[in-house]
């Protein structure tokens, strides 16, 4: 008969045994760190994205499955979180694609995603590096089969605004003829316009349009100031004001590159606005700086032969790098953001890029301190369209705790799109867009 000494031996041996059993990660890959720690959902008209992050790359194969229209996600070596549980939950209903996530166990050491989807779409997936604070990711772009034309989206804009305009009866005091026959023309600011193109021909009589870039947006929230004010945020708010101040002129109208909280790449926001036939891109941003103290606002332009100064230099690069911040697909290759400078077309917009911020940055001067008191240049890739003027709006230094609180507040905001919107006119006062055959028709 074994003594009690023994049992007590054997039991507190199998104690040991179960605790240590418990203590160790079970077997497969998943346990080893390949965890999905966030997933985060990303809905716009131009394609809905999808991001799924992780401490190390994550393994995945995806296909298509019809009738219904559904996208399937094989995640390899991965276990189910509360990150990937949590997902369906972030499926807006007015998402433009996607209807529903579903998550579940395929198989031992595989996690299927299957995403119900609204109509068919073009998928891309792709993989990021950590950077910042992200670690590595997976990221799922849906584009819709039939891009959205922004064009076709700008006309019928301009029509429901006719309409509108048409159904509203005619100011007191104005006859009902002339309200309906008068013709819209560049209001003179201070310096009337002329009635002459820089070539010699006459003004046109047609929309002035203006493609409003908001800066960052989605996976990529800019600068975050100390009180965590996020740039993405700020842009979009002065963007959506500018917008709207512009479509009040009669001969104007203004375009946003960036609608929504989602992340735009550089050149996709470049080929949007050449798709508008836009006759100036304005990207607004806030910016931050190394040293908390710098402030001011700043307008920059595209250079040809390198940065102005240091920190335009050091700015520029913060900017480009913001495709690596929000995703892009290296393996699309875009030939705007690889072409050499057009000598001829590039140095003429320029110049004009030049003459518009000179403008906007006399208007920003009377309602903020300047950082410089010239117009800066260096190599900002959202500002290479050969044929548009293009203009980096530095609105405040969002890590100056005194400019963050003017960003965030409403009024200020208003003074900004104000200002940058004097700017604007005063430029096309003084340079009347010479006329074009689409869009040439009086509203």
């Amino acid at each position: 008969m074994p003594s009690r000494l023994s049992f007590s031996v054997i039991l507190f041996t199998l104690l040991c045994l179960a605790a240590l059993s418990a203590a160790q990660p079970r077997m497969g890959f998943a346990q080893s760190g390949a965890q999905i720690t966030a997933a985060r959902v990303w809905p716009a008209r131009d394609y809905t994205r999808v991001t799924l992050e992780s401490r190390v790359p994550i393994q995945h194969k995806m296909f298509s499955l019809k009738d219904p229209e559904r996208l399937v996600l094989d995640l390899e070596g991965i276990d189910i979180t509360a990150a990937l549980t949590g997902l369906a939950d972030k499926i807006a209903p007015d998402d433009p694609h996607v209807k529903a996530v579903r998550v579940g166990r395929f198989k031992p050491g595989t996690v299927r995603l299957v995403l119900d989807l609204k109509a068919e779409v073009k998928p891309e997936a792709f993989t990021l590096a950590p950077i910042g604070d992200y670690g590595h990711r997976l990221v799922l772009d849906l584009y819709p089969l039939v891009p959205p034309d922004p064009l076709l989206a700008f006309l019928e804009q301009i029509e429901s605004q006719r309409a509108a305009a048409a159904a509203s009866p005619p100011a007191e005091g104005t006859a009902p003829e002339v309200a309906q026959t008068q013709q819209p023309a560049a209001a003179p600011d201070k310096e009337p316009a002329r009635a002459e193109s820089r070539k010699g021909r006459p003004a046109p009589s047609r929309f002035i349009i203006v493609a409003v870039d908001a800066g960052h947006g989605g996976e990529d929230p800019g600068a975050v100031g100390r009180g965590g004010t996020y740039e993405k945020r700020i842009t979009l708010a002065i963007a959506r004001k500018l917008k709207a101040r512009i479509d009040q002129e009669a001969n104007m109208r203004a375009v946003l590159i960036r609608d929504g909280d989602y992340y735009m790449p550089l050149h996709m926001r470049v080929q949007k606005a050449r798709r508008v036939h836009a006759d100036l891109f304005v990207s607004i941003h806030a910016d931050a700086f190394i040293r908390p103290h710098a402030r001011g606002s700043s307008v920059f332009a595209l250079s040809e032969r390198g940065a102005t100064s240091a920190a335009a230099s050091w700015l520029a690069k913060r900017e480009n790098d913001a495709d690596l911040i929000g995703g892009v697909n290296l393996d699309v290759q875009d030939p705007y953001l690889k072409q050499t400078l057009l000598d001829l077309s590039q140095t003429a917009t320029i110049n004009d890029s030049l003459k518009v911020a000179k403008s906007v940055l006399v208007e920003l001067g009377g309602i903020n301190t300047l950082h410089k008191p010239h117009v800066e240049q260096a190599g900002f890739a959202v500002l290479k369209a050969p044929d548009i003027p293009s203009i980096l709006v530095e609105t405040a230094f969002i890590s100056n705790p005194q400019e963050e609180r003017k960003l965030k507040d409403n009024a200020y905001q208003d003074k900004m799109a104000e200002a940058i919107f004097a700017g604007i006119k005063r430029y096309f006062a003084k340079n009347p867009p010479l006329a074009r055959e689409r869009l040439a028709q009086n509203p």
